[in-house]
């Protein structure tokens, strides 16, 4: 979950790789560190934000065209400056930074030491350089790239790596397993990076490492292998997103943006694949196996986070609309108990980045045991993307802020059109069904909009009221309960308030014992199927003197009169609700977290991308 930028070319490198780890900075922010070389191999690392790192090298003529760079989200060691990358071998020759963790660390750290080898720091990623450095110093006819490469076999576990060695200072070698890696391809200039964030700016050049594969980079050339040395040829992609995208706009934080960028992202991802005239939706990256999905035996979903709310909404989409079975999996639980799973079965994974390491070992383990395998994902080139059997993109752009806010949205949409094509062909909608249903779903992104124009400054206060309250409830039934579980989380992720989401019904079978004067309890009534069971767990909820606070419809006075706070919002068809609920509860936490002064962006222990296990 860490982020890693490399540059070689004529820039100075510094000032690209302190601008690329910025961008970087949502995939980690415990530590940042930098090395280059310029006739030495110097670096600069330390506990901390980007922005102290930056602060360091203002008064430093450290400098150089050749160099790496690396913000950290800590797995082995705790945050400070000792484990903070790069890491140097014992000579001082070879530096590294990693993405991953490397599981045999205790062993080869044990084998190296007994050899004489000195560490320095608590973390798995030493003993990559220092074993790189081992095995080139004890054969002298072998060179550093078949150094690397030999490493690389005694690893166990996941990297994204990338090596320099002051000896050789035309070349940065890098190396992916199971964390993200892409190379950009500029003028006389090459470009390393986690994620295509840090390289827009500069090229939309890149080619996409595979798990397995090495690359030997220099200013204007690259070379990529196997790690057993076989030479690939690998297709080069254009880059999709622009740098606007990935700059706040004016707004205080990317995830206040992100948020009230949702009518153009659920837009977006409608676009060309919804016909309101004809009531018809095409989902072109399912279509050559959309008989294969008609005719599964059941659907299974699985993702983490938000994306497993998502996918808690879709269970209930492909149930109604599609009458078609589904079980909703946690992707980090998934492969832990031998999932029964295989073919006539259909594994659709969720992930907003495509590279999230349990998600990706749930999606292998369905796709080895013969089923076939789908992926809803926001970034293009990602790993689910190339490794799925086919999928959605979400289209949603891309979201820096660590709390997801538009990418479950987005995540919803593409699961509403899945269930209505699904539905469609199964002869489950019928056309006029179909046209009500693609008519009502076209005009969400206007009823987004109104709420985030009516409602802003009325959460606003609203989170005043309520910024120091120690506990939250969070209460919906049916489509809503997965949205009470996200309001939840969302509250939790950003301002560090404890919150709990309970379908409903399940409140009286313990939570109830919780509530009292000092607990605010949010009530999402705003589907009419369960209003009146809604209406009566709010009446259970005033005998016991909570505050409550309801999401509702305009046309509700039962539950306007029983609530001591109202949040209206437009009316929709149940299924399509969670898409308006959401928002309130998105600008809610978001407002609590910045009166509790929290770093809303960048919130303590998470990271945007959770590549590791």
């Amino acid at each position: 979950m860490c982020g890693i930028v490399g540059y070689i070319g004529h820039r100075d490198a510094s000032t690209v790789l302190i601008k690329g780890l910025k961008r970087l900075e949502y995939r980690g922010y415990d530590s940042a560190g930098i090395a280059l070389i310029n006739g030495e191999l110097a670096y600069r690392k330390g506990k901390g934000k980007v922005a102290n790192l930056e602060r360091v090298l203002k008064n430093d003529s450290l400098s150089g065209k050749l160099g790496i760079g690396h913000t950290r989200w800590a797995t082995h060691g705790e945050p400070n400056d000792i484990n903070s990358h790069p890491h140097l071998s014992e000579s001082g020759n070879v530096a590294v930074v990693h993405n991953g963790i490397i599981e045999n660390y205790t062993t080869l750290k044990k084998q190296l030491t007994e050899r004489g080898r000195v560490f320095q720091s608590q973390t798995d990623t030493e003993v990559v350089c220092q074993l790189i450095e081992e095995i080139y110093h004890s054969s002298p006819n072998i060179t550093f790239e078949q150094a690397i490469r030999l490493a690389l076999k005694q690893i166990v576990g996941t990297y994204g790596l990338a090596i320099i060695h002051k000896e050789i200072p035309d070349t940065i070698f890098i190396a992916r397993k199971g964390s993200p890696l892409l190379l950009g391809i500029g003028d006389n200039e090459m470009f390393i990076a986690s994620d295509a964030s840090p390289i827009v700016e500069y090229t939309k050049r890149v080619v996409y490492l595979d798990d397995g594969e090495i690359a030997i980079v220099t200013k204007n050339s690259y070379r990529v292998k196997t790690i057993d040395d076989v030479p690939l040829t690998k297709e080069v992609h254009e880059l999709a997103i622009s740098l606007d995208a990935i700059e706040k706009a004016g707004y205080p934080h990317f995830m206040l943006k992100e948020i009230f960028e949702q009518p153009r992202s659920i837009s977006d991802c409608m676009r060309g694949r919804i016909n309101p005239e004809n009531g018809t939706v095409l989902l072109g990256g399912i279509e050559d196996i959309i008989d294969k999905l008609v005719n599964a035996r059941r659907i299974i979903i699985a993702a983490c986070g938000t994306s497993w709310h998502s996918a808690l909404v879709g269970e209930y989409l492909f149930e109604q609309l599609a009458k078609t079975p589904v079980e909703v999996e946690y992707a980090s639980e998934f492969r832990y108990r031998d999932p029964l799973i295989g073919k006539g079965d259909v594994l659709l994974v969720i992930s907003q980045s495509g590279e999230t390491a349990d998600t990706l070992a749930a999606l292998r383990e369905a796709r080895n045991k013969g089923a076939l395998v789908l992926g809803i994902c926001n970034v293009v080139g990602s790993t689910i993307a190339r490794e799925t059997d086919a999928g959605v993109y979400t289209h949603a752009g891309p979201e820096i802020g660590v709390a997801s806010t538009k990418a479950f949205t987005a995540q919803v949409i593409v699961l509403i059109m899945m269930a209505l094509e699904l539905g469609q062909r199964k002869g489950i909608l019928t056309r006029q069904k179909m046209k009500e249903y693609i008519i009502e779903l076209s005009r969400i992104p206007s009823k987004v909009e109104y709420i985030l124009e009516h409602i802003d400054e009325e959460i606003k206060n609203l989170a005043a009221l309520f910024t120091y309250a120690p506990n939250f409830l969070y209460l919906g039934r049916s489509y809503n309960f997965p949205v009470a579980l996200e309001g939840a989380l969302k509250l939790k992720e950003i301002s560090y308030i404890h919150a709990e989401g309970y379908p409903a019904a399940e409140m009286k079978h313990g939570p109830i014992a919780l509530i009292d004067e000092m607990m605010p309890v949010v009530v999402i009534a705003a589907t009419d199927h369960t209003n009146d069971k809604m209406i009566s767990n709010i009446e259970e909820v005033k005998a016991r003197k909570g505050r409550i606070i309801s999401i509702m419809n305009d046309d509700n006075p039962e539950v306007k009169k029983l609530s001591e706070f109202c949040i209206s919002i437009p009316s929709t068809l149940d299924c399509f609700s969670p898409l308006l609920t959401v928002i309130p509860l998105q600008l809610l936490s978001y407002y609590i977290a910045v009166n509790r002064g929290c770093n809303v962006d960048q919130p303590r222990n998470l990271a945007k991308s959770v590549t590791v296990e």
